[in-house]
């Protein structure tokens, strides 16, 4: 027989189960769970995609990509340092910086975090922040004029806004005498506030290079030297190549040291997750064995008739596939469609709910951002699709297998 037959069969025997109720509604039932499967696959490995985006940009955004320094108090002629680093072909921007612990105080309230100095000019090309301004700018910063800028997050838990004061307090270069030592001290006005959404908003200060040199006693000592490279995610060979090419005087390190962790966490998630998910698409599928058996079972003697007629085991057994893998087909279609429509519009979709009920799905207090990110890789889409249709091909190949065995005599015995 013509391998046609077994497409023509199957596909009259999919249109033409009416007969049976049951049969068609577990049928429909397999179809519509594999679609729901793949959309809610798509959508979730879409906001994973969206949530690993969003933190990179904004984490490793705020954060050096690579540091340059030297061994000791910090680097003497960062000039000369900047030049040599600059060579290197990855390094797109360089910038030095002056970091200290401090202590925040306004009024009576009392915060610690990370004060960095820099020059305003480098900071922009090194840095996102210029992007996340609420108030003010880096361009606020002049020397001698003792400005500062602030997270939001900092400057809500001190209680001040744009023109206030703060008190710095920092152990470094502190005085000491018979009575103790006593902390460096400095009054500074707020010039700026930035959110970014990270952990900077709640414990990261900005101050001129030139007032945090003043404050610390450095003259003119840096304590490192932030580069930005072209590919953030490339940044750990960068730095294995700066650390050849430099003496044993300097230090290189890279974002794998402080925020590695973070970022492998997520990337486990997302796998995790994808994994979990498919769960949902292969039980589905296997609703495809229950619906084939039950076929078979009602085709018993059809399946004896064509056999009688001179169709081959191969033939049922492509015949019942075809039948079995419609199903999956369908729903995978229907499945990658919905999933790729609701994963491009999931940030409306998702604001549209929060207005209606009231609710916050995402509440910026709690997560790193304010919203429900998605970002669909057309690759993720692929890999799903292709995983849906397999699962839905494996699910058909036992009852099919069945309904090959079948022998006629017995088949029609009782017809």
């Amino acid at each position: 027989m013509k391998k046609s037959v077994a497409l023509m069969v199957g596909l009259r025997y999919t249109g033409a189960r009416k007969s049976n109720h049951f049969i068609s509604f577990i049928a429909l039932v397999s179809m519509m769970g594999i679609a729901l499967g793949t959309i809610v696959l798509i959508t979730v490995m879409s906001v994973m995609n969206g949530f690993q985006s969003e933190l990179q940009e904004r984490i490793l955004g705020m954060v050096p990509h690579v540091v340059v320094g030297q061994r000791g108090e910090g680097v003497e002629n960062w000039q000369q340092l900047e030049s040599r680093v600059a060579q290197h072909p990855d390094v797109t921007a360089t910038a030095p910086f002056i970091d200290v612990q401090a202590m925040f105080k306004a009024g009576s309230n009392t915060r610690f975090g990370l004060v960095q100095g820099v020059l305003p000019e480098k900071e922009s090309k090194v840095s996102i922040i210029d992007e996340y301004f609420i108030a003010g700018s880096l361009e606020e910063l002049q020397p001698k004029r003792y400005g500062i800028i602030l997270g939001i997050g900092l400057a809500r838990n001190l209680g001040v806004t744009l023109g206030d004061k703060v008190n710095l307090l920092i152990a470094e270069g502190a005085t000491v005498s018979p009575a103790g030592i006593a902390p460096r001290t400095k009054r500074f006005t707020v010039v700026g506030l930035f959110e970014v959404r990270s952990e900077a908003d709640t414990m990261m200060a900005m101050i001129h290079m030139r007032d945090a040199a003043v404050l610390t006693r450095k003259g003119e000592l840096v304590s490192a030297l932030r580069v930005t490279t072209k590919d953030v995610l490339n940044a750990q060979w960068t730095a294995y190549e700066l650390r050849s090419e430099l003496s044993n005087d300097y230090f290189v390190s890279d974002w794998n040291y402080t925020h590695g962790t973070l970022f492998k966490a997520i990337k486990m998630e997302k796998t995790m997750m994808g994994v979990l998910l498919t769960f949902i698409v292969a039980v589905a599928a296997f609703n495809i064995i229950s619906t084939l058996v039950m076929v078979v079972t009602d085709k018993q003697a059809d399946i004896a008739i064509l056999r009688t007629l001179g169709a081959s085991p191969a033939t049922i057994m492509k015949i019942f596939m075809v039948q079995g893998s419609l199903n999956g087909v369908i729903g995978t279609v229907i499945g990658v469609i919905g999933g790729v429509a609701l994963a491009i519009n999931l940030p409306e979709v998702v604001g549209f709910i929060e207005r209606l009920f009231g609710v916050s799905v995402v509440p910026g207090d709690v997560y790193f951002i304010g919203f429900l990110p998605s970002e669909l890789h057309w690759q993720d889409v692929f890999i799903i699709g292709s995983v849906a249709l397999s699962l839905t091909v494996l699910a058909t190949l036992y009852p099919a297998w069945k309904a090959s065995r079948t022998r006629p005599a017995e088949a029609l015995r009782y017809e």
